[in-house]
């Protein structure tokens, strides 16, 4: 038996597995809770998983419903190419989202195929061009204390004072 741990942390990747089930049993395996235990886990989401017969993807193929399709790296399926292609019957993906941080117990109808990633992407850093994006920003002039205000005032003040006192003796 195959045991898979999805890291909590994980997005964009896809486990393929082949169901190996023919005619009205593979038309009824197309039930969550079903797909679920055959998993080895208690629920997956809906929206989180497709099961569709292989031959809806003529002139496609599997691996290129993959790349074009979900949007997993081309790099990713470069190498299952031909496996990928060559499997017939009914599919099942598994996206990250449904089973994240949990361990997977796939039992049969299901075979693992591979898992594969979705290119990662980074955003570029471009410099800013903008006049306001230009030089440094520093630190702003700081303010005056109110105690030196007071006490450039309190000296002009006996500034004034003393020359009213020179005055008056000059005129006396």
């Amino acid at each position: 038996m195959t045991t898979m741990d999805v890291p909590e942390t994980e997005r964009g990747h896809a486990r393929i597995f082949a169901v190996e089930l023919a005619g009205e049993e593979a038309a009824a395996f197309d039930d969550p809770e079903i797909i679920a235990r055959a998993l080895g886990i208690e629920d997956l989401p809906h929206g989180q998983y497709e099961y569709f017969p292989v031959s809806n993807l003529d002139g496609l193929g599997l691996a290129g419903y993959l790349t074009e399709g979900l949007g997993i790296a081309t790099e990713s399926v470069r190498a299952d190419r031909a496996r990928l292609n060559a499997v017939r019957g009914h599919v099942l993906i598994v996206l990250s989202a449904g089973v994240r941080g949990r361990t997977l117990r796939p039992v049969s109808p299901l075979r693992w195929i591979g898992t594969y990633a979705e290119p990662v992407t980074i955003a570029p850093m471009e410099k800013l061009r903008s006049e306001s994006a230009e030089g440094l920003i520093g630190d702003p002039k700081p303010r005056p204390s109110d105690a030196a205000m007071s006490g450039r005032i309190a000296m002009l003040a006996l500034l004034v004072l003393l020359l009213l006192v020179i005055l008056m003796v000059v005129i006396a």
